[in-house]
């Protein structure tokens, strides 16, 4: 059948993109789905740092790509060997397709399948295969799923069925930016009532962050960044204190207002100088985790001493350690009960046409999330 989708031609190119055009809107043969495979109808799709990382060259991936990752959709057919889903189900997608026999698969961290993160590196499907071709070429697919498509085929492990009275360009955020967040939060340093909490990072990701801790009960959520506006969001969201950390003083700024660092730290914006506020914001015995993908020749270093001597814990996150069936389900549930309102994340939402002026303003620190619609 004939799609729409945003492929990534050139990695590298100067912004503004609204200029420098690096994603095209193409139209492209889509195969039917193979076994085990699902095709999906786009009805909404987030920008993320994760596709921003592509296309400035941070975490190379094959090309040409069509990209997108968060995204949510209705199921319009299935392949041989899939008997959960129907048509007409709504589905929120997930970056990382789990193969269910894999070491980390049989430890229950789909997080960290092996098959999965074959595949998303080699820009293929679960199964090896690619389905979107102009003709004899075939386009790489971006994390099993290329959501900024009006159709997609991807893995049914790479598909969550979700409640459908959920807005479509709501739902999309589940996929990645909550499920990283809250994940990091509740997963991976496992927050509990009344810790001290602060986000360092107010993307998408962040933003989720700050809201998981806060439904977890954390008696302190300080939020840092380096723009005033996120800062500003931040406290309307709930956050306790908001520090700008491009003051040089902002770690004993912090250590003072928290009476030594935080229990738990969370950087989410995958860079250096954040990770390092981070750190060091981190009281002794706490955990600081990441969830940022910074470029891979980047390096942090920290005073090797401290682990022991204040006894800290390093920790990263990749899909906020979630199992997406198990937790998905659950944060939708607590969006809808309000005590999750992910939907204040929500900047707008703009036509597939206008994805590189999409993100541009993601660049700039403009927007929290911007979904598409194809």
């Amino acid at each position: 059948m004939k799609v729409t989708s945003a492929v990534l031609e050139k990695m590298g190119a100067q912004s503004p993109y609204e200029e420098s055009k690096p994603i095209v809107i193409r139209e492209l043969e889509l195969d039917a789905p193979g076994r085990g495979e699902v095709l999906i109808e786009i009805k909404a799709a987030g920008l993320c740092h994760s596709d921003l990382s592509v296309i400035n060259g941070s975490r190379p991936r094959p090309l040409p790509m069509a990209l997108g990752h968060e995204a949510a959709g209705v199921v319009v057919e299935t392949g041989e060997d899939v008997h959960d889903l129907q048509v007409g189900d709504h589905v929120v997608c997930i970056f990382v397709a789990t193969c269910g026999h894999c070491a980390p698969c049989q430890e229950g961290r789909p997080a960290l399948c092996e098959e999965g993160a074959k595949t998303n590196s080699n820009g293929t499907l679960l199964s090896g295969a690619k389905r979107l071709h102009d003709g004899n070429h075939y386009i790489n697919h971006h994390l099993g799923v290329s959501a900024f498509s009006s159709y997609v085929v991807t893995s049914r492990n790479s598909l969550v069925k979700i409640d459908p009275s959920i807005p479509f360009e709501k739902a999309a955020l589940f996929g990645c930016a909550v499920m990283t967040g809250v994940g990091a939060v509740v997963n991976t340093a496992k927050v509990k009532m009344g810790n001290s909490v602060a986000v360092v990072g107010l993307g998408g990701v962040g933003l989720s962050a700050l809201l998981g801790a806060i439904a977890a009960g954390a008696r302190e959520v300080i939020a840092v960044d380096i723009n005033p506006s996120k800062l500003a969001f931040a406290k309307t969201l709930g956050a306790t204190h908001v520090f700008n950390s491009r003051d040089e003083d902002v770690i004993d700024q912090i250590k003072k207002v928290t009476d030594g660092g935080v229990e738990f730290a969370f950087e989410t914006a995958g860079a250096v100088p954040a990770m390092k506020v981070a750190y060091h914001i981190t009281r002794r015995g706490g955990t600081t985790t990441t969830t940022g993908l910074p470029h891979p020749d980047h390096e942090f270093s920290f005073p090797q001493v401290t682990l022991t001597a204040d006894e800290k814990v390093l920790k990263g996150s990749y899909l906020g350690s979630c199992v997406p069936s198990r937790d998905i389900p659950r944060f939708i549930e607590l969006y809808k009960q309000g005590r999750l309102p992910v939907d204040k994340l929500l900047s707008d939402v703009i036509p597939l046409e206008k994805i590189n002026e999409g993100f541009d303003r993601l660049t700039n620190g403009e927007v929290n999330r911007i979904v598409v619609t194809p």
